[in-house]
């Protein structure tokens, strides 16, 4: 059976000022400050998605780049938190890896077919999950199912929860 794939617009739901206003109309959903880290590095992904800069042999490079401009240079003018920080430059290290993980246990979705949003959050706990070991997996999943509720579709979190749960099981053999 094909998993049904999330259809998005072409923009996260929203932004990252909206954060805190969003914890409290849905406390179940807490934004904690690993939390909004995790959400300015989904918007850095999800903005060089949309530019095309992941594409190709240099795209971890023009990640890299893109990620040094977003640290110091952001829409609200704030520098980005060192997590924020740590998780893209962990991208950019294993990003090759990452589409190939992510394409590998979508179960009969490409990449380029995935809403721009969950390919961001995919790719960032994706990250997470198999090579940062200070994140345990459960936690990788339920961030982005939660960042996934407040960006993407109504669809994606459970698209994500099974692709990442897939991900998780086999995160050992993956490294």
């Amino acid at each position: 059976m094909t998993e049904s794939m999330p259809v998005e617009s072409d923009a996260p739901r929203a932004s990252l000022d909206d954060a805190d206003a969003a914890s409290d109309q849905h406390p179940k959903y807490p934004i904690t400050a690993r939390t909004k880290a995790r959400r300015r590095a989904v918007e850095v992904l999800f903005e060089a998605d949309q530019r095309g800069m992941l594409r190709g042999e240099s795209g971890a490079q023009r990640l890299r780049e893109l990620a040094a401009e977003r640290a110091s240079h952001s829409a609200n003018q704030t520098e980005a938190p060192a997590y924020t920080r740590e998780a893209l430059a962990g991208v950019a290290d294993h990003l090759t890896e990452i589409d190939e993980t992510i394409e590998t246990y979508s179960h009969g979705w490409v990449l380029s077919r995935m809403p721009a949003t969950d390919r961001a959050i995919a790719r960032l706990a994706t990250w997470e999950i198999v090579w940062n070991d200070d994140v345990d997996a459960p936690v990788a999943v339920d961030e982005a199912i939660t960042l996934a509720r407040m960006l993407s579709t109504d669809d994606s979190p459970r698209f994500l929860n099974g692709l990442l749960g897939r991900i998780g099981d086999l995160a050992d053999t993956l490294r």
